[in-house]
């Protein structure tokens, strides 16, 4: 069904990266969550109507948030494509990311509405009646949220939404809420004990855990996570196939929603090389990296002084002091410069974030490190730059 119904809306185009099969895609999830969970939760109304049930009407206001959601989706996709303008100069990529924040927060309002409705019933509880007909229908309805489940964490990895995957989350979490309400009417037919206010509570309490959960999910893109690490070892390997590029290092990328990234990064190369020649090696690895990872990419040129037997012996020492840190990863860009008090020498040093105190900054660091260097540095003094790394970004 998935597959049938993407062949119908993309046709010809299964690039699933192009920004317009992207959004053709979202509209597809979109509308699709509208039309079923409508459909479900009028059905559910009716049946918690019908059968006095507190939990049953829970789950169908469920589904109609659940509606709304898939709206917010719609207009999502819709304003996240809008091309770049003056006011937005990266264009609207992160909108995704709010309509997906906008649906955790529906998502919890619900929980808490019911929360309130559900200890009112368990204080007056009523009978819950039996209907063979009504008792079927939820059971479709779980088949259903299943399938929509699995539809929309498909078209959310094909696409690779935020907002999609957060909507597969939210139907599986319908799942087992349908699943729970279904068992409390079982037993709501053997017991006086009130169990449609008490699975009612539980629904609720789940529902707002699940929204706090998809909170948690969207929320990390807005602020701004780190890319993966499989891209970053990838792109630094792909320069390193460039003639002339020797080395690569302090790679950023910023994401403006996703499939839309912009990326610095230094390269090395040895000085000597012509600047016409070693520029037109860096206008095309930004192009050609730029299709395969669709990224804006901006190569700095960090040119690589002549090696000396002198140079070769200082920075081979050098290397061997700071790795004694087990804070170190690596370093670069190790030159040796001189101003009015003399020769020095100047390097990058990457830390590894994950092996420093929160308490520890970089000045302190970087006065250790610059000492120690200075103990194998034939007198020379040491300036050190820090470059703390949390996620192997650094080269």
């Amino acid at each position: 069904m998935t597959d049938w119904l993407l062949k119908k809306v993309l046709k010809d185009n299964p690039n699933y990266q192009d920004p317009i099969v992207r959004q053709r895609v979202g509209y597809l999830a979109g509308i699709v969550g509208v039309i079923t969970n409508v459909l479900l939760s009028v059905i559910k109304i009716i049946i918690g109507l019908l059968i006095s049930s507190i939990s049953v009407l829970a789950d169908g206001v469920n589904n109609l948030a659940d509606s709304a959601s898939s709206i917010t989706t719609l207009i999502g996709f819709k304003i996240s494509n809008s091309p770049a303008d003056k006011e937005h100069p990266y264009g609207h990529g992160r909108v995704e990311y709010i309509a997906a924040l906008i649906v955790s927060f529906m998502v919890i309002l619900v929980g808490l509405q019911f929360t309130s409705s559900s200890i009112d019933r368990i204080r007056n509880p009523k009978p819950v009646d039996f209907e063979i007909i009504s008792f079927s229908i939820l059971i479709l309805s779980i088949l259903t949220k299943v399938w929509l489940s699995i539809f929309n964490k498909k078209l959310g990895d094909k696409i690779n939404s935020t907002g999609l995957k957060a909507t597969a989350t939210d139907a599986f979490g319908d799942v087992l809420i349908t699943s729970v309400v279904v068992l409390s009417i079982l037993f709501s037919q053997v017991t006086t004990f009130p169990i449609d206010g008490v699975v009612g509570l539980v629904v609720s309490f789940f529902i707002i855990y699940q929204g706090i959960g998809l909170i948690k999910y969207t929320i990390g893109p807005l602020i701004g996570e780190a890319p993966s690490k499989e891209m970053v070892e990838s792109i630094y390997e792909d320069l390193k196939k460039y003639d002339y590029i020797t080395g690569a290092h302090d790679l950023l990328i910023h994401s403006y929603g996703e499939g839309k990234y912009m990326g610095t990064v230094d390269v090395e190369f040895p000085a000597d090389i012509d600047v016409i020649t070693i520029h037109n090696v860096i206008d095309k690895a930004e192009r050609e990296l730029g299709e395969k990872y669709n990224i804006s990419l901006v190569i700095h040129m960090d040119p690589l002084e002549k090696e000396t037997k002198e140079r070769y012996e200082l920075r081979r020492n050098v290397k061997d002091i700071i790795k004694k840190d087990d804070r170190v990863e690596s370093m670069h860009d190790f030159r040796v410069l001189e101003d009015e008090d003399g020769k020095y020498i100047e390097l990058h040093v990457v830390i590894n974030g994950d092996k420093i105190d929160k308490e520890e900054i970089a000045e302190k660091i970087k006065e250790e490190i610059e000492e120690s260097i200075e103990t194998v540095s034939n007198g020379l003094r040491a300036k050190v730059i820090i470059d703390i790394d949390f996620n192997g970004t650094r080269g």
